[in-house]
């Protein structure tokens, strides 16, 4: 039997098109059936008019024995030429509208059927934050704009910790790259959003634009966090919808190993200390009611990557988040990180960072993980190594032996840096839907 979504994924081309078909055939059954009330009274008086002027066009150019025929083929050139010149001038119309509306200028039908296409892919979550669910979400927008991205609001450093003390809002950093990862504004906008003040700056240094965007959006619309992430998503043209897990303010607590507390995201990472457990403070906050609604929703979840304790468990802590994971029907998958974490996940396997997420999450909120096999060159295994990271340790039966499906292949993209491949991983992720 054809899944829900491979048949929404047939029938992606004609959306939105149903409707306007039958208006279409009711208007035009309208129009016939009052023509042909009307005909004899108005239409035909007019028709023999027009027929009569252009046989005497006709009788002066055409000899008395060719009339006849002449006539005909000045109707059928005419009805070519009208038919034509009504098709022409709607083409041209609507080429007009979309290329004042999009920008785009060439292959218009290619860029309807894609964007038709993508309007009926399936729905995705996404949560996490930092650079990790950014990167992912520039390879699941290939595939879909049903994409909801929930993300973790305990960033306290730089400049989101800088406006969130200074503005009592909650921290943009993480939740601008997103919206900027599934942009489809022009490069220059979204090169704009993500541009940040050097050190010559004055008080605006270390502040990137697009943060200071959603802050001042947010102020133009009295507070409301929500309305200004709307805002920013028109300006970008995103596809799909970015969230926070919790609209309230709240910061990270971990107990190490050595029992001790430490309070804020910055601090806990500087700490160089193993963590044993993470909490939110205040432990119960609400969470947004639309990644609840996401979640319950999806066809797939994806939980990662980034960094185990400040990115993906946050997220799983807000209350109600992970017992609406646990509850979801769908394939549920942790993308596990390609490097280690310094002040995090140092020396970390594949099944260590599996074993942190179990070990603060009570609920059981995936059931696959997907891990990569790939090796990095030795000359960017030599430049990790000095800043503290290692390539993670891809022990996937000791995940098996865990109860978890495992993904694993060669999911790394090496360029300046190491890290997923947005394009490779998503395209294992879409093999999970309808499963």
């Amino acid at each position: 039997m054809i899944s829900r979504y491979r048949f929404r994924k047939l029938m992606a081309p004609t959306a939105g098109f149903r409707k306007a078909l039958l208006v279409f055939v009711l208007g035009l059954l309208s129009f016939a059936v009052g023509s042909a009330l009307s005909f004899r009274q108005v239409i035909l008086p007019i028709l023999e008019s027009l027929q009569r002027a252009a046989s005497k066009i006709l009788v002066r150019i055409v000899p008395p024995d060719s009339l006849e025929q002449a006539t005909h083929l000045l109707g059928g050139a005419l009805l070519f030429l009208g038919l034509f010149g009504i098709v022409w001038g709607i083409r041209s119309a609507v080429v007009h509208i979309i290329r004042t509306l999009t920008g785009h200028r060439g292959g218009v039908a290619d860029v309807f059927i894609r964007r038709q296409a993508l309007a009926q892919g399936p729905r995705i979550v996404a949560l996490g934050g930092g650079t990790g669910l950014s990167t992912l979400l520039r390879g699941l927008k290939q595939h879909s704009s049903n994409i909801t991205a929930i993300v973790t609001v305990t960033d306290d450093g730089g400049s989101s910790g800088r406006l969130t003390k200074e503005k009592g809002m909650i921290p943009p950093g993480d939740i601008r790259n997103c919206l900027v990862a599934l942009a489809d504004a022009e490069v220059s906008m979204t090169d704009l959003f993500q541009h940040r003040f050097g050190a010559d700056s004055g008080s605006l240094s270390g502040h990137s634009i697009g943060n200071l965007l959603i802050a001042a959006l947010a102020d133009q619309h009295h507070g409301d966090f929500e309305k200004a992430i709307e805002a920013a998503s028109d300006v970008l043209l995103i596809r799909g919808r970015v969230v926070p897990s919790t609209l309230s303010n709240v910061r990270l607590r971990a107990v190490l190993d050595n029992g001790a507390e430490v309070c804020g995201e910055t601090n806990i990472v500087q700490t160089g200390q193993r963590i044993r457990r993470m909490f939110l403070d205040p432990e119960l906050v609400q969470p947004h009611s639309v990644a609840l609604e996401a979640i319950a929703n999806a066809d797939v979840i994806c939980i990662g990557p980034g960094s185990v304790y400040t990115s993906v468990i946050p997220n799983l802590l807000v209350d109600g988040i992970a017992e609406a994971l646990r509850d979801a029907p769908c394939p549920k998958v942790y993308i596990c990180n390609v490097m280690t974490q310094p002040g995090e996940s140092d020396s970390f396997t594949a099944s260590e960072h599996v074993t942190a997420i179990l070990a603060n999450v009570e609920e059981r909120v995936f059931d696959c993980v997907l891990v990569n096999t790939g090796v990095p060159s030795s000359s960017a295994i030599e430049k990790y190594r000095d800043s503290g990271q290692f390539l993670v340790e891809s022990d996937s039966d000791r995940i098996r032996a865990m109860g978890f499906r495992v993904l694993a292949s060669d999911y790394m993209s090496e360029t300046d840096v190491v890290r997923h491949d947005p394009l490779k991983v998503a395209a294992n992720v879409m093999s999970l839907v309808g499963r």
